[in-house]
């Protein structure tokens, strides 16, 4: 039986849209994002985000990308990565340049590009026809969730991988990094003890570091250590130097990023005298991050294997 046109059309934009797996909702902190079709004009902010879209092969499907520079993160493997895309703001990007460059999607965070109560969210976004998508380590700025894992990272690259219709090759890439992990702590000597780690960020009248929600404390705990400060109750954030202090570290895993190098860092704390008993300082076991390794993206596990081999090197 022949359908008439109309009907003949429709059945083939249903089929059409079955075949791509369109529409597809996802789980984007406390909210049901329905995506109709592949974001054509995305951005991302920061930049970890920023890599787990192009380790997904999305540079095509991306106007943009903002937050990067101005924190002095863009290294040379980021530099081909994004090609000739431009750097939308050099730290936060606002709501008058997405709607300038047509965004469809922005993917960023709390604290990632978004503030709570900010110009910049989900909720001043929608009325522009700009989807959100938020990286799943940040939620626990608007919701409870569970300890960092890495399984927050995982979440990120397959939420994307149904977002833009690359859902095998999301797959495949998650079922690399959990073979890779896998195969290599299989492999790991067995430590006596956790060794005992304090995460320095930034900030020297008061430590910036990562608490219990932040993707440290997942790569701490993989590589075969105990973030000292897994009972803070929040993901990034400034702590005191006196409970540094008083649980006395065994490693300073330093994030290395923006104004003040890790060098300058280490340098800091090897120099005050309030530090000088922490067995960190007087053994010299000071390790450096990258931001993007240290960040929830594609650079995490490659960072747990050179944690874990500095944990075990004494």
């Amino acid at each position: 039986m022949r359908l008439p046109l109309i009907a003949a059309a429709l059945f083939a934009t249903c089929a059409s849209s079955m075949a791509s797996g369109f529409p597809v909702t996802v789980k984007s902190c406390n909210r049901d994002v329905t995506f109709e079709a592949a974001p054509k004009r995305a951005v991302s902010h920061d930049v970890n985000l920023t890599e787990m879209m192009l380790a997904l092969g999305l540079a095509d499907r991306m106007v943009g990308y903002s937050g990067i520079s101005g924190w002095k993160t863009l290294d040379e493997n980021l530099r081909k990565g994004v090609g000739e895309l431009p750097e939308l703001a050099p730290k936060y990007v606002t709501k008058e340049v997405l709607l300038g460059v047509d965004t469809d999607l922005f993917f960023a965070g709390w604290n990632y590009g978004m503030k709570v109560g900010g110009d910049v969210t989900p909720e001043t976004l929608a009325p522009f026809n700009i989807a959100v998508y938020e990286l799943t380590e940040s939620c626990i700025h608007i919701m409870k969730k569970d300890k960092s894992s890495l399984q927050d990272m995982y979440a990120d690259l397959l939420n994307l991988g149904a977002i833009f219709g690359v859902r095998e090759k999301a797959d495949a890439l998650v079922s690399g990094y959990e073979k890779e992990l896998a195969n290599f702590q299989a492999t790991l000597p067995k430590l006596d003890k956790p060794v005992n780690v304090f995460l320095y960020d930034s900030g020297e009248q008061k430590p910036f570091t990562a608490g219990r929600y932040a993707m440290p404390t997942a790569i701490i705990e993989a590589a075969g250590g105990r973030n000292i400060a897994d009972d803070v109750e929040s993901s990034w954030a400034e702590i005191g130097w006196e409970p540094v202090i008083e649980r006395n570290p065994d490693m300073v895993v330093i994030v290395n990023y923006g104004e003040v190098t890790a060098e300058q860092k280490i340098e800091f704390m090897r120099t005050n005298p309030a530090f000088k008993d922490i067995a960190a300082v007087k053994n010299n076991r000071f390790f450096v991050l990258e931001y993007n390794e240290a960040t929830p993206g594609p650079r995490n596990i490659a960072a747990i294997k050179r944690l874990a081999a500095a944990m075990r090197a004494g």
